[in-house]
Formats: C-alpha cells, structure tokens, sequence
C-alpha cells in the first residue's frame, strides 16, 4: 500500500503542486512574521544593552515608562564625583538624553519620525554595560559649541550630509530650529544602524544649555564596575549615596526594561501579521480539501481494486493521509524558504514607516522551523482528513462497476452542521462586542472564523438558487454552451460552493474593512464638522510636542483674536497607561466644554477635570480624588467638574499646565487653537498665511483649516485600510489559485466527457468559453456570499463601536461594487488555462480514455 501510494503520488505531480502552493504562501507568512518578530526583539535587546552603563542612576521614574517618556528631571553633577568613590566603581559619568529633536533632510523633509524616536546626546565616551562600547566616534571628530553636531552613520546617510555640511535641525527648546555643522559621525559599538532611530550629538555644555536651561545637572549617570563587581552588588553600594527623588538600577534591568516597553508597544505587529497568516492557511484549507477530494475522486475505481485485492478501511486511509504528509512535508520546506524572503519584505515594508532593521541580520529560531512544519503538515492532514475517510466507503464491488462514485456528506447535514456554526460564531461575536467577557477580541475574532465556515458548510444550499438563476441566464445567453456550464456547476454543488468559499472568506473580510474605514473616516469628518475648534489647528503631524515659541510668535499675528495651547503627558492610572491634558484654566472657557457637574472655574494648580464618560467607569464624582502616576510620582488629585467628552481636549482627564510642568513633563505644546479676528486683514486666508510663516521651514509643524485637519485624521486610516487590503491579497491568490486548481482538476476528471463534446462538434471557442463560464459562476458565488459577510460583519462592528465615537455608518457600495466586477474578471482569468488545457485534448484519446 505505501508503494502504491507513493507511485500514486509521483503520477499526479502537477496536479498537487498547487495545492502545495497554498501550503506555501500560509507557512511562508507564519514564517515570515516569527523570523521578523525574533529579529526585531534580538535587534532591541542587542542596542539597548549598548545604551546603559553597569548601573543606571537615574531620577525615580515614578512610571514604568518613565525612562521613556520625555521629562525634565534630572540628578545634580556633583553626584558624580560621589558615586566614582564608591567601593567597587571604576568611574562614574554623567549623561544628558532627551527627545524630540529630529534631522531635516537635503530636501527639507525630517528623517525619521514615524515612530522612531529623535534622540539627543551630549557627548561622552562612558563605557557601556560589561565593558562593551557606548556611544564612540566612527569617522570625524566631537562636537564643540553650539554650532557642531554629530550624527549617527545611518542618519547622516539617509538625509544627504556628509562631514563639513550645514544640518537643519528641530528641537524643543526655546530656539526651535537650529542650524549646525556636521563635524562627526557616532555609533553605538559598531552599530551605525539605530532601528530606524536618529542620534543628534552635541557637546555635554550645549546639550545642559538647550534641554536643562543650563543647570548644571544631568538626566542619569552611569557607574562602571571594577573587574569582579555584579552590578546588584555595585547597584546596593550606591544607592545609600543618592538624593530624595533618584534611583540606581542594573544596566541590565535598565536594558529590560527599555526593550521591554518599547517591544511591548510594537508587538500588535506579530499579532496583526500572525491573524493574516491564520486566514490565508484557512482559505489555503479550502484549497486542500477541495484538491484530495477531487484527486480521490478520479482514483475511486483504483482504491476500490485495492479494497476488492484485500486492502482494509485503515490502509486506504492511510495511503491518503500519506500523500497529504508528503504534500506538507515539501509545502513546508519550501515555505520555510519563502519565508526568508518574506521576512525581508516585511523588515523592508516597516523600514518606511521608520522601523529600519536593514543592517540586522535575520533570526532563525528553531520554533520557527517546528512552527513551520507543525502547520504546514497538520493543515494539509486535517483537510485531507475528510476526503480520505471517504475512501475507507469504498466497496470492493465497486471495483466492477462502469460509475464508480464517492458517497458524499448528504446536503441535510452539511446545512444542519452550517447552521450550528453560524449560531454559535454570532453568540460568540455579540458576546465579544456587548458583553463583558474577558479576551473580547478573541470572541470577536472566533466567532467570525465560526459564522464563516458555518456559511461555507451551508453554502451549497444557499448558492443553489444563485446557480439555478446562473444556469437560466448562460442557457438563454449562450445556448447550449451555456447549458453545458451551467448544468456542470449544478452537477457538483458541495464543490462549487467549496471552491467558492475561499474567494468567499477573502472578500468578506475586504468588505468588512472597507465598511470600516469608510466609516470610520465618516466619524471623522462629522465630530471635526461639529467641534472643529477655531479658524485654524497648529499641531505637530508625527502627535509630539514643539516648541512653546511656536505659540508665543503666533499670538503677535495681525489678524489673530485668541489662541489655545493645549498639551498632554502620559500617566498610569493603576496599571494602565492614559494620556492627561494640560490647558490654562483662562482658556478652558473658550472651548466650548459643556459642564455635567461641578465648575470650570474650580479648575487650579493640583486639580483635574473629567469627563462623564470617564467619570462612571471609574465611580468618580465631584470631590473625589483620582489617584495618577506621573513622572513626579504618584499623586492625588481632587476632581472639581465632570464635563462631557470633548474631542478637542482629546483626553478624558484634564489638569493646568503648570501641573504638567511640576510632574517633570516638558514644556511644549501639542495643539493650537487659532481664532482669527472678524476684520482681520485678508480674511482667513491671510491669517493662515502669516501663521504659516511664523513656521517658517519647519516640516513637521503645519497650520490647518477644517479640510486639511479632516483630510490629515483620514490619511492613517486609508494607510492601515491598504495595509490590510495587501495582506488579505495573500489570501485571495489563494483563491484564485483555489478556482484554477478546481477547474484544472475537473477537466481532468472529465476527459472522456470532452471528448465526446468534441466529437459531436463543439468547438474548441466554444469549449473554452464553456469552461469560462463556469469559472464565472463559482467567482459570482464567492462574490456574493462574500459581499453580503462583509455588510453583515461591517455593520454589527459599527454598530458596537457606536459608544466609541465612530457614529456613522457608512457602506462604501461604489467600493464593493468594484469587488464584485473585479471577481467576474478574476473568473475570466482564472479560466485561462484550464479552458486552454481542455481545448488542446486530442478527442480520440479523450474518449478512450477511463
């Protein structure tokens, strides 16, 4: 039985290859998303390990982001010399470090941003952790005085600088934008590579100056160790030396702790990329299943001579099973190889949106090799399982017969099993997005897999009519070709509607997207409609903070009534991270807030403000005291008024500026809200023109009216809509290779039947054409199953997302539309070569053949 087998599966090589395909691409996406998830965590781990000393003095950060996030404490210099005596450290060296400065290229645009920060260094030589190298000079010298900087290698590179040329920079300090020469070039070890980061050095003087207003201090200090010192040991010896405020942690804990956060922050990607791989192995399924079914099929007189020579139920499993094991041993390895390259894609595709890992080298864990063959070997056996244990019904009489024919599932259970599925998948869903179930999205996201396969389960009942109605249209169309196509789709309707499944599942979900963005950026453009702030919104277009001259400037413009600085820092309020407002209270009034409870004028240094929203979630009411974690540390603040959620604002919790300020967060504004005076010269256009001068050269920060400030909240939906749209491409490839697999298949399955076509005079035009068409049928059933999925799911979505701002619902028909032409044109083309296959088929053979 295993020779039969395998000389069973060397006679129908081209005939599993592109089921084997689909075998590749999931794994080659599995493998893909691991190799860049294992690269991007080594790569983190390997700089931050560069960027800390022994151990890390430091003040307390009173968050665990607070290494992180932007601040304005610092420890003072004469520590240094205190902490370099310490039993046990070689030396001691302080450190200025701070964010938000970036390079302006050669074109005028900022290198970096997108995620990446823009970090700034005052120049030192300290030795990093266990000895390694810190910051080190590649090339050039270091700078001194205020106009020398160095830059990383890869930084330098990207913008189009080289040693001796003048470099535009953006800071928040007072100055804003500074202009320096490049005098070194600076690297971590002989790392010029920073992730997609950009390093800004200046010397140690210059750096006190710009970002401590010239206090003599630092942001942290680093002590080395003596050869034979731990760090805990060292850590212990200098934490009695250190004021109220600082604290001493192991370069390795500061290491963890960075890479942490920062890992954490990003690690949606391998989910996100994890949940695409996941569907295109599901659709791959599709594709399995449907290609051993239709093998097994023409192989039903060959397996029922085996039975009748004595082969027993379990042996003609087991041949099946076989071929479905080789199948994923080959899909596997050739994906795990693919995978490789994909994983290179995938480093490229985020290298643009400021994740550069060009210069690292790609990890390959050995979970990603036994993930590899895990998947790949068990999807194809799962899908082949059912196919085969059709076999095992084979009876040897059979092996007698003229029509020898599988024994299918009957429609009833199919629809019986469809049902069920579909129940349970939409339980699961409301569950997920009314109740409150722990691992919501989880619910959300298995009850859709459920709903799905339930609808492919029942489909060939649900696409009987849209096959009837195909059947009647190509027979009057097309006359007895149309007959012909339209009666072969009817003949097989569990494999029609299977093989529709898998475009089916791909243009649901492409349909669900579409219905959210389009209403998501319909939410969007009302809330802005209805609470658009002002004439004009300054704002910075990466959301961090710029300089506070920006706002001091633009409030000398002739034209210009009254302008709002409104600015936010990050907090935990218990465990959990939230941004916190910051506004001058005099200018509270002016934003319209409308009052639930309490007054604004209440509003004062050490105070907060809430909305309702955030209010009843937390039980809070006026009076109360909301416990938050800032920079400073944990803090309480009384609660003087509950307003509603005001989008401006854009934080339910609220306090002054000089809050912010007193909690170490730096001083730097986040938004502008510009009213322009009735008379003002010019109208709004010439507000908008002199306030865009005040900005000057400056590309990140811009002055918007409603349309630009709507069109700029649009732009990063569209980009993750077309993110999506190119990774649910993977999944409908698949599908299109799912119809041409089936089609190819059943031209092969009924040779004879072309044969005798051709031989009472069809012609090889119309022969194609017949095939055409049924290729246009499966796509017209996979379209419209998979265009009504997609309303459906859109519309629940939306409608659950309701409490969440996204208030409109918004079904982009002229978009879905356009799906349903463009899966016509995919059943067109998809025909191509099967319908070219079966016109080239000599007729004698044809109909001698069995």
């Amino acid at each position: 039985m295993l020779r039969a087998a395998w000389k069973s599966l060397l006679g129908r090589k081209v005939r599993l290859l592109m089921s084997t395909f689909a075998i590749v691409l999931g794994v080659a996406f599995v493998c893909g998303t691991l190799m860049f998830s294992d690269t991007l965590e080594r790569s983190f781990t390997s700089l931050f390990s560069s960027t800390v000393g022994d151990v890390v003095v430091r003040p307390d950060a009173g968050t665990s982001f607070g290494a992180v996030e932007g601040s304005t404490r610092s420890v003072p210099a004469a520590l240094v010399d205190e902490l370099a005596a310490v039993d046990g450290a070689a030396r001691a060296d302080g450190g200025v470090t701070t964010a938000g400065v970036y390079v302006v290229d050669t074109d005028g645009k900022v290198v970096g941003g997108q995620g990446a920060p823009g970090l700034s260094l005052g120049f030192t030589t300290r030795p990093a952790a266990g000895g390694n190298d810190g910051l080190r000079l590649l090339d050039g010298r270091a700078p001194e005085g205020a106009d020398e900087i160095a830059l990383d290698g890869a930084t330098a590179e990207r913008a189009g600088y080289d040693l001796g040329d003048t470099v535009p920079l953006i800071t928040p300090s007072a100055q804003g934008q500074l202009r320096a020469e490049l005098v070194g070039l600076v690297g971590f070890g002989e790392r010029a590579s920073l992730n997609g980061a950009t390093i800004t050095v200046v010397d140690m003087g210059t750096a006190q100056q710009l970002f401590l207003d010239g206090e003599d201090a630092y942001t942290d200090i680093w002590v080395t160790a003596e050869p034979g010192v731990g760090q805990e040991e060292l850590r212990d010896a200098v934490a009695p030396l250190l004021p109220d405020g600082a604290e001493a942690i192991t370069g390795d804990d500061a290491a963890d702790e960075s890479a942490s956060f920062l890992l954490e922050a990003i690690s949606f990607l391998t989910t996100f990329l994890l949940i695409f791989a996941g569907i295109a192995l599901v659709v791959g399924g599709f594709l399995i299943v449907n290609t051993f079914s239709m093998l097994v099929a023409q192989r039903t007189r060959e397996l029922a001579l085996l039975r009748a020579l004595g082969a027993s139920r379990g042996q003609v499993i087991r041949s099946v099973q076989l071929e479905a094991l080789v199948v994923g041993l080959v899909g596997s390895t050739i994906g795990l190889g693919l995978g490789v390259l994909l994983a290179m894609g995938i480093r490229a595709l985020f290298a643009t949106f400021g994740l550069d890992l060009e210069g690292q080298p790609l990890v390959l864990e050995p979970r990603t090799v036994l993930a590899a063959y895990g998947v790949g070997i068990v999807v194809t056996m799962v899908a082949a399982w059912s196919p085969a244990r059709r076999t095992s019904r084979i009876a040897p009489v059979q092996a007698l017969r003229d029509d020898v024919a599988l024994p299918e599932t009957t429609i009833r259970r199919r629809m019986l099993l469809g049902v069920v599925l579909v129940a349970l998948g939409a339980a699961a869903m409301v569950a997920g997005l009314f109740a409150d179930v722990p691992r919501a999205g989880w619910w959300v996201g298995l009850g859709v897999l459920a709903v799905l396969l339930g609808v492919a389960a029942a489909s060939p009942v649900l696409g009987r009519p849209l096959l009837l109605a195909a059947h009647a249209l190509f027979r009057r169309a097309f006359a007895a070709v149309g007959n012909l196509a339209g009666l072969n789709a009817l003949r097989n309707p569990r494999r029609t509607a299977a093989t529709a499944s898998a475009l089916m599942i791909g243009l649901a979900l492409a349909s669900t997207m579409a219905i959210l963005g389009d209403s998501a950026k319909a939410s969007v453009d009302r809330t802005i409609e209805q609470t658009f702030p002002g004439d004009f919104v300054v704002s910075n277009q990466i959301g961090q903070g710029f300089s506070t001259a920006v706002a001091d400037r633009m409030r000398e413009v002739d034209g210009v009534e009254r302008l709002v600085a409104l600015r936010y820092g990050l907090v935990e309020s218990g465990s959990r991270p939230q941004g916190l407002g910051g506004v001058d209270p005099a200018d509270l009034a002016a934003l319209d807030v409308v009052t639930v409870d309490g007054d604004l004028g209440d509003l004062r240094d050490g105070t907060v403000v809430v909305d309702d929203e955030y209010a009843e979630e937390q039980g809070l009411e006026v009076g109360d005291e909301l416990t938050l974690s800032t920079l400073a540390g944990e803090t309480d603040y009384p609660v003087v008024a509950v307003i509603e959620p005001d989008p401006v604002l854009g934080f339910p919790v609220v306090t002054t500026t000089a809050t912010l300020l007193d909690a170490g967060y730096r001083d730097l504004d986040n938004t502008l809200v510009v009213d322009a005076a009735a008379d003002a010269a010019g109208g709004l256009d010439g507000v908008e023109e002199r306030l865009s001068a005040v900005v000057g050269d400056n590309p990140l920060v811009t002055v918007k009216d409603q349309a630009a400030y709507a069109a700029e909240q649009r732009e990063p939906i569209d980009q993750l809509v077309l993110v999506i749209f190119a990774l649910l491409g993977l999944a409908l490839v698949i599908a299109v290779l799912g119809i041409v697999n089936t089609l190819a298949l059943s031209v092969v399955e009924r040779t004879r039947e072309v044969g005798l076509l051709r031989a009472v005079g069809l012609g090889r035009g119309q022969l194609r054409w017949m095939v055409t068409l049924e290729s246009v049928v499966i796509a017209a059933l996979g379209a419209v199953l998979g265009l009504v999925m997609g309303v459906v799911f859109g519309v629940a979505l939306m409608a659950a997302l309701r409490d969440e701002g996204l208030e409109v619902i918004s079904v982009p028909f002229g978009q879905l539309a356009g799906f349903g032409a463009a899966s016509l044109v995919v059943g067109v083309l998809a025909a191509v070569l099967p319908a070219r296959r079966a016109a080239r088929m000599d007729v004698l053979t044809a109909v001698g053949s069995e």
